[in-house]
């Protein structure tokens, strides 16, 4: 065994020389392998690659001027296969921006778009030059360029996390929306800072996992355009330009060169609190558009490989949004992978959200895959072994998975069955009872344990697509006139129900209805099996005044109104107690070891035990989980019983054996306190009066 301390290994790179000079810089061909610039002593090596192109040419520029200062044209020794590299020494990384200009046949019925004269994007860059301040333009006269970055992030002794699927409680925000406005009280508002100093918060609500909208480089100015004295902009961010690099105006400081450090103290920081980072990835197209959209990398790369082009050239269009990635392509599938890869070494991201994940299974003629080469090399990669994969399982294109999706018990879904069954049901339509059980014991009408496992589900009610949870319930309609479309743009049914007044109202019958719905909804997701998430600013009643589809909205339809966990609190305490109560609770999330007293790990129940409502005109659901905790050495026993009717149903509760009796832990139909202490409330009797539109949650505990 060697002794030699790491620090005075040979750095093989140290001893690299250069053997030709281009442009009055020393070079040498590089490191074929290494797509993007590697940083190395003495120089930097670029890599690319083109399948069509005959000619390529690095440029070099000084920080924002408008011509390079050099231009290196690669040697034909410089290129092995359709891979180009070449170190060039005697750089100051932090001196210069970089871009590649390629040649090749120009044939749009061929999906051939080469132009020596376009300034490419390299598709590996870690950052991208001209975006950091939001909201001002890209200058597009020069393109989109790329900045090297050091990899020298010291993330001590940290290990990778291994907080199992099923006790992630997950919540979605925005960068930017969670604290740009001024009620945050952040010192840096709408940036990762801001976010990081609330940490502080998320760890009072107790979530353990914060799930990013995108934050790779996108243009938010792409498409700005005022509609009424206001700019909108690409808000979201679901149009990427760099899959590799961070969003650089989310950092409330330039970080030349060190692109990606703020985020990464947030990472790091949110994991020394005990919370997962998950990001939401868009690698079903990209800003470039279809056949009148920009060439700034892909299309002039090889359009004809990263893109799903019709027989005559032009664009599938799956995504919605104008082109589509042609992600079972090898050249994309391993880029994809790279990426990934590169996002859980360097950033040490614990999962991903894939947007539109239905793409990502379709061949390059846009037909779904039986067996997507890409979607299982993920499931199998060993550097994403531990990772987190999530998939929306639907895409623009009518492909809908949702309990189909492959998976090989590694992929877990975005339950969009859950979200649409539980909003029915609970909003009062009939005949949804039995769909609400299934739901609420993990879908396994979707989700086969046998062969998804059992962490398929993710359970959702509300998301960043869609009305908030107040809106939920405060709204029969979608209002999106501030979006400049006529209010045509986002969806038509909502499976809302606005109480009795359309949006807001001073009717206090009508608010405190809304108030008991949304803390139903919170019952019912925190009690139900598989992984829960919500919006951020659900928790105290935030609210986007009925807009569905605000992905434009960079200004108070969309920012968090923080004011509003001041004058809701009540609501954000039941959402604080039921996230604990789950946690408390093993056997919602998952299934234990047998109950010593007899009965099932799940089972589905209705006014009266062990008898399901089987009438389509039943409005009651009531689920009991069970199990023995071998942690705490106690039986775990939960009754959760929901009643979405306008008239209160009288219920009778399962018989318990000696020893044992039931404990009320939530009943929202009670006026004066709808969450209570397991120590205290024991149920009387074996009748208990199930409130109009309440749930009731149970504990069974020794007496």
């Amino acid at each position: 065994m060697s002794t030699q301390s790491p620090d005075l290994v040979p750095d093989p790179a140290q001893h690299l020389k250069p053997i030709d000079m281009i442009a009055g810089f020393p070079v040498r061909p590089g490191f074929f392998r290494d797509f993007g610039a590697t940083v190395i002593p003495g120089g930097v090596s670029f890599t690319i690659q083109s399948h069509g192109a005959v000619s390529c040419e690095l440029l070099l520029f000084h920080r924002e001027a408008e011509e390079p200062f050099a231009v290196l044209k690669f040697p034909d020794n410089y290129r092995i296969g359709f891979c180009y590299s070449m170190i060039v020494f005697g750089l100051d990384i932090g001196e210069f921006e970089y871009a590649y200009r390629l040649d090749g046949p120009y044939d749009e019925k061929k999906g051939l778009r080469f132009d020596k004269t376009k300034l490419l994007l390299d598709p590996y860059a870690k950052a991208v030059t001209g975006q950091s301040r939001w909201g001002h333009r890209n200058n597009m006269a020069h393109g989109y360029r790329a900045r090297v970055v050091q990899s020298n992030f010291d993330w001590g002794p940290e290990r990778q996390r291994q907080i199992p699927m099923e006790d992630l409680v997950i919540y979605e925000l925005h960068v930017r929306g969670f604290t740009k406005d001024a009620s945050s009280n952040v010192t840096c508002p709408g940036t990762f800072q801001g976010l990081k100093e609330k940490i502080p918060y998320l760890k009072e609500l107790g979530i353990n996992a914060v799930e990013l909208m995108p934050i790779f480089e996108f243009d938010e100015m792409r498409d700005a355009r005022q509609v009424n004295g206001r700019l909108l902009l690409d808000y979201w961010g679901y149009n990427p330009v760099s899959f590799f690099a961070p969003n650089t105006s989310y950092s409330s400081s330039a970080e030349y060169n060190r692109e990606g450090l703020e985020l990464k103290n947030l990472i790091r920081e949110l994991h020394d609190n005990d919370i997962d980072v998950i990001l939401d990835v868009v690698f079903n197209h990209t800003a470039e558009g279809n056949e009148t959209g920009p060439c700034f990398s892909f299309k002039g790369f090889d359009n004809n490989i990263y893109y799903m082009l019709t027989p005559d050239g032009n664009y599938y269009n799956f995504s919605g949004c104008g082109n589509t990635l042609n992600c079972n392509h090898p050249v994309v599938q391993d880029m994809i992978l790279d990426c990934l890869r590169y996002w859980v070494i360097e950033y040490r991201v614990d999962g991903f959200r894939f947007d539109l994940a239905s793409i990502l299974g379709r061949n390059e003629n846009g037909v779904p895959m039986n067996q997507p080469p890409l979607l299982r090399n993920l499931a199998f990669d060993s550097i994403l072994g531990n990772v987190k994969l999530i998939a929306e399982a639907w895409d623009a294109g009518g492909l809908y998975q949702v309990g189909s999706f492959p998976s090989w018990k590694r992929w877990a879904e975005w339950n969009g069955r859950y979200r649409d069954d539980m909003r029915c049901f609970l909003k009062g339509d009939p005949g949804m009872s039995k769909l609400a059980a299934q739901r609420m014991t993990g879908s396994p009408d979707l989700y086969d344990p046998v062969y998804r496992g059992g962490n398929a589900s993710v359970n959702f009610l509300t998301c960043h697509d869609g009305f908030t949870l107040r809106d939920l319930y405060s709204y029969n309609l979608k209002h999106n006139l501030a979006n400049g479309w006529d209010n045509t743009d986002g969806f038509n049914d909502n499976n809302s129900w606005n109480c009795g007044a359309e949006g807001e109202t001073d009717d206090r019958e009508i608010l405190a209805l809304r108030a008991r719905m949304m803390k139903n909804a919170c019952a019912v997701l925190m009690c139900s099996r598989g992984t829960p998430m919500f919006l951020s600013g659900d928790e105290f009643g935030d609210t986007r005044g009925g807009n569905n589809n605000p992905y434009c909205q960079d200004n108070e339809i969309s920012w968090l109104d923080w004011r509003l966990l001041d004058s809701n609190r009540d609501l954000f305490e039941f959402f604080r107690y039921m996230i604990a109560f789950r946690k408390k609770h093993p056997a919602i999330r998952r299934d234990l070891e047998p109950s010593y007293i007899g009965f099932p790990s799940m089972s589905i129940h209705g006014l009266t035990p062990w008898e399901p409502d089987a009438l389509e005109s039943s409005f009651v659901s009531c689920v009991l989980f069970a199990g023995y905790d071998d942690v705490s050495g106690e039986e775990d026993l939960v009754y959760v019983a929901v009643n979405s009717h306008w008239l209160p149903a009288q219920m009778t509760v399962p018989d318990l054996p000696d020893g044992y009796l039931w404990k009320i832990a939530v009943n929202t139909g009670d006026p004066v306190r709808q969450a209570f202490s397991e120590n205290q409330m024991p149920v009387a009797s074996k009748h208990l009066l199930l409130g109009e539109r309440s749930v009731i949650v149970l504990t069974g505990v020794r007496k």
